[in-house]
């Protein structure tokens, strides 16, 4: 009986220990002034960044790039030839090679627009030089001439006895080849004017009737001379045209 008792009262004094612990795990009221009772926080959510989309790098092959089109431009017309003489001389200045005779009779081209002077003994070119023609007013004439007259000095008896030394005339009103001022553009009356050496030496190889060509340039050459018309043929009077003459047996 006694042991009975025993285990009954170990029994209770251990439900008062289970209590008890338990009441202590278990918080107070809020009520109670002796315990302050901790709010819990609140977890605040983490905020998420919003992912930056990163251009992957590009592996395959750049394409290739549209030509661009191109219209094609018309050919440059192309630029005139501009005047000027064919060498390097200069106002006075001249070219001649003197030989101990000629094979033909001298041949003098002069070219006006570029104010230059070649002479040939055929096709062999022997000598060329600036020359000085006639200026505006006083254009030297274009055609084929001949050396009709030559004097060493000659005065003119047109333009108040002007000196025109180793004269070789063209026409006879007033056109020849002389020594004169050349100063490197058309500056005479019509004469052609050529530096003092030159046209020494050209005065001492011509002869009379020697040929002298004028050219207005040398893609202008000169027209081919056409042959003069014929006289018209008056035509032969019909019989029943002439005059009757009156019979010797007839009375009058």
């Amino acid at each position: 009986m006694l042991a009975l008792n025993l285990r009954r009262l170990a029994m209770g004094g251990l439900a008062v220990m289970l209590a008890a612990s338990a009441q202590a795990q278990v918080p107070s009221a809020p009520n109670d002034p002796a315990v302050v009772v901790a709010p819990q926080a609140t977890p605040i959510p983490a905020t998420e960044t919003p992912p930056v989309d990163v251009p992957a790098p590009q592996t395959d092959p750049v394409a290739p790039q549209p030509v661009p089109q191109v219209e094609p431009q018309p050919e440059p017309k192309p630029k005139p030839v501009k005047k000027g003489p064919p060498d390097s001389l200069k106002p006075g200045q001249f070219v001649w090679e003197k030989r101990d005779s000629y094979a033909n009779p001298l041949r003098m081209v002069i070219v006006l627009d570029i104010q230059r002077m070649y002479v040939f003994d055929g096709d062999d070119l022997v000598g060329f030089t600036t020359v000085s023609t006639g200026k505006k007013g006083k254009e030297t004439p274009t055609g084929v001439f001949n050396i009709l007259q030559k004097k060493v000095y000659h005065e003119s008896n047109i333009y108040a006895n002007a000196p025109m030394p180793f004269m070789q005339r063209l026409t006879w009103d007033g056109i020849a080849l002389h020594e004169g001022y050349n100063p490197g553009y058309p500056a005479s009356h019509g004469c052609i004017r050529l530096p003092k050496i030159f046209a020494k030496a050209l005065y001492d190889a011509t002869v009379m009737d020697g040929q002298v060509v004028i050219l207005e340039s040398l893609s202008k050459p000169l027209p081919k001379p056409q042959p003069a018309p014929e006289a018209p043929v008056e035509p032969a009077p019909t019989p029943s045209e002439q005059p009757t003459q009156p019979s010797p047996l007839t009375k009058k």
